[in-house]
C-alpha cells in the first residue's frame, strides 16, 4: 500500500508546482537582429504570411542586413513583393531553393526563376501547409487527391532552368496509389532549421494570439522547426492572456521580439464603391466580363459554402440573387467574407486570398491555412468557381503555367479541384487575346486537375462537362449562334434539347 504523503512533503511539492509555474528561462530577445544572429547559411527557414499580410517583417529586415547568410532554403506561400518582405531576400540573392505555391505578381520571383538563378519547387497550396504541418506532427509523409495528374506527379514540373531556358533539375516524381477507387500521391513532410512567424500578441513565455487572417501560415510554421522566433505587436505579462483564448501555446516558441516597427503594407488595397462612383469600365471587355458573373452568379443556391477564384469568379457575388444566402470560404483561412470595407477602414491583417482588403460577415470564423484545406480536401465546400487558362473536352483544366513565359503557381486552385464532391465551375472568355479557343479537345499547357471541371461558362455560351459524353452545349449568349460557337470551340460538342439563352 502506498503511504500518503506528509504534510511538509506535499507543501514541497506544491512550492514546486507554483516556481515552475511562475519562473522560466527568458525567450525574449533585445531586437530582431540578436534573434537572427546565428542563422548560418545553408539553413532552411519556415516563414509565415500570406501576401503581406501577417508576415514577419522586422525579421526578415533583419536576416536581409546580414548579406553574407546565403544559399537559403525558404518555405513559405510566396515571396512577397519586389521591394518588401522576402522580396527583400531575392533582391539580395541569399535565397537558393524557394518552396512555394504562388509566384503571383512578383517579377524578381519569376524572372530569377525563368532566368535559371533560382530554385522553385513549386507545391500546391494545401498540400503545402499538410507537408508542413505534418513536419511539425511527426508524420513523415501523407497520401493526397491533390495534384494527381499534373506535372507534379509526374516529376515533370521544372525546379530550375538553365540560362539557355532548357531545364536543368525537375521535381521529384510522387509515389501513386489507390483507396477506395481514387488516386492519390504521396507528399513527404517538410521541417526547417529555424522559423521566422508573426502574430498580434505575446506573453513572455511564448503563447501567441494571431489577429485576423495574418494568422494564414505562421502557426503551422512554428510548429515544424527546431528554432521558432516569433514577432509581435505587443509583449505582455504571462497570465495577462485568456488561456482560452490563446491560438498558439509557447513550447511552440523559441525566440520572442517585440517588432521596433510595423509598415503592414497593404498588397491590393480594395474598396466599395459608394452611390457616386462607377466600377471602371473598359468597353467590350467589360460587357463580356459583366456578361460572364452574372450568369455565373446563378450557380449559388441558398445555404451553399462557395470558394471564389481571383477575378471574374469572387465578382459574381455581387450578382447573387435576392433569397439566396452564401457563406464565402477563402482559402487564407476565413468562412464568411464580406464586401469590401469603406474608403478609409482596410484593415492590413484582413484580406482574401487575392490579397484584397476585406470585411467579414455576421457569423464568420478566422482559421489557419492547414485548418481551410483541410475543410476543402474533405468536400466540405459545395462550390469552386475559378479562372482558366485551357478546358478540355473532358473537363481537365490548365490554369497556372505557361512554359518559359508566365508562372503564377498552382495556389490552392489544385487542392479545390482534387474534391470530388465540389462542384467545379470555371468562368472565362472564350477565347484568348490572339483569338485562339480556350476550350480545346486536349490541353497543351500543363494541368491544375483531370476531369474536374463540371461547368464552363464563357461570354458566348455554358457548357456542362459530362464523363461519358464530353462537352454538352446547354446555354448561349443572346445573339450568338452555335456556328459561331462551333468556329470558336476547339472540339466537338453536342447541344442539348432544351437549349437556353442568357
Amino acid at each position: 500500500m502506498l503511504r500518503s504523503i506528509s504534510h511538509k512533503a506535499a507543501a514541497r511539492q506544491q512550492m514546486c508546482i507554483i516556481y515552475y509555474s511562475t519562473t522560466s528561462f527568458s525567450k525574449i530577445r533585445r531586437s530582431a537582429a540578436d534573434a537572427v544572429k546565428d542563422i548560418e547559411s545553408k539553413s532552411t527557414l519556415l516563414v509565415g504570411g500570406f501576401g503581406l499580410c501577417g508576415i514577419p517583417e522586422n525579421l526578415i529586415a533583419a536576416l536581409n542586413k546580414n548579406n553574407h547568410v546565403k544559399d537559403l532554403t525558404i518555405v513559405s506561400n510566396n515571396a512577397g513583393v519586389s521591394d518588401f518582405g522576402l522580396g527583400l531576400l531575392l533582391k539580395t540573392r541569399q535565397v537558393k531553393r524557394m518552396i512555394s505555391s504562388y509566384v503571383g505578381e512578383n517579377k524578381v520571383f519569376e524572372n530569377q526563376y525563368l532566368n535559371g538563378d533560382l530554385e522553385v519547387e513549386l507545391t500546391p497550396q494545401g498540400s503545402l501547409a499538410e507537408r508542413v504541418r505534418a513536419g511539425g506532427a511527426g508524420i513523415p509523409a501523407f497520401y493526397t487527391s491533390t495534384a494527381y495528374g499534373t506535372l507534379i506527379q509526374e516529376g515533370k514540373l521544372p525546379i530550375k532552368y538553365k540560362s539557355d531556358g532548357s531545364v536543368e533539375l525537375y521535381c521529384k516524381p510522387r509515389e501513386v496509389r489507390e483507396f477506395n477507387g481514387q488516386k492519390y500521391i504521396m507528399e513527404e513532410a517538410i521541417t526547417g532549421d529555424y522559423a521566422f512567424i508573426k502574430a498580434w500578441k505575446g506573453d513572455s513565455e511564448g503563447n501567441l494570439i494571431f489577429k485576423g487572417s495574418a494568422r494564414n501560415f505562421n502557426p503551422v510554421m512554428a510548429k515544424a522547426a527546431k528554432c521558432t522566433i516569433a514577432e509581435v505587436e505587443e509583449i505582455v505579462p504571462v497570465g495577462s492572456l485568456d488561456p482560452d483564448q490563446i491560438h498558439l501555446p509557447g513550447v511552440y516558441i523559441h525566440r520572442l521580439i517585440q517588432g521596433e516597427k510595423y509598415e503592414k503594407r497593404i498588397e491590393k488595397l480594395t474598396v466599395a464603391f459608394d452611390g457616386n462612383e462607377k466600377e471602371p469600365t473598359n468597353g467590350q471587355a467589360s460587357i463580356k466580363r459583366e456578361k460572364i458573373v452574372r450568369r455565373a452568379a446563378k450557380e449559388f443556391k441558398n445555404g451553399m459554402y462557395v470558394n471564389l477564384g481571383i477575378g471574374m469568379p469572387m465578382a459574381a457575388s455581387n450578382y447573387v440573387e435576392p433569397g439566396v444566402s452564401l457563406k464565402l470560404q477563402s482559402e487564407n483561412g476565413i468562412l464568411g467574407l464580406g464586401p469590401y470595407p469603406k474608403p478609409g477602414e482596410a484593415d492590413p491583417d484582413l484580406i482574401n486570398a487575392g490579397k484584397e482588403t476585406v470585411t467579414l460577415t455576421v457569423g464568420a470564423s478566422i482559421f489557419g491555412s492547414d485548418e481551410s484545406f483541410a475543410l476543402i480536401r474533405g468536400s466540405h465546400v459545395d462550390l469552386t468557381v475559378l479562372g482558366a487558362l485551357q478546358v478540355s473536352a473532358k473537363g481537365d483544366l490548365a490554369n497556372f503555367f505557361i512554359p518559359k513565359k508566365m508562372i503564377k503557381g498552382p495556389g490552392g486552385a489544385m487542392d479545390l479541384v482534387a474534391s470530388k464532391e465540389t462542384k467545379v465551375v470555371v468562368t472565362m472568355e472564350h477565347v484568348d487575346k490572339y483569338g485562339n479557343p480556350k476550350i480545346v479537345e486536349q490541353c497543351d499547357l500543363p494541368l491544375t486537375g483531370v476531369g474536374c471541371v463540371k461547368t464552363i461558362i464563357t461570354d458566348l455560351a455554358v457548357f456542362n462537362v459530362d464523363p461519358e459524353k464530353g462537352l454538352i452545349l446547354s446555354e448561349v449568349a443572346d445573339e450568338v449562334t452555335i456556328d459561331e460557337i462551333k468556329a470558336k470551340t476547339a472540339c466537338t460538342f453536342t447541344v442539348t434539347d432544351k437549349l437556353k439563352t442568357f
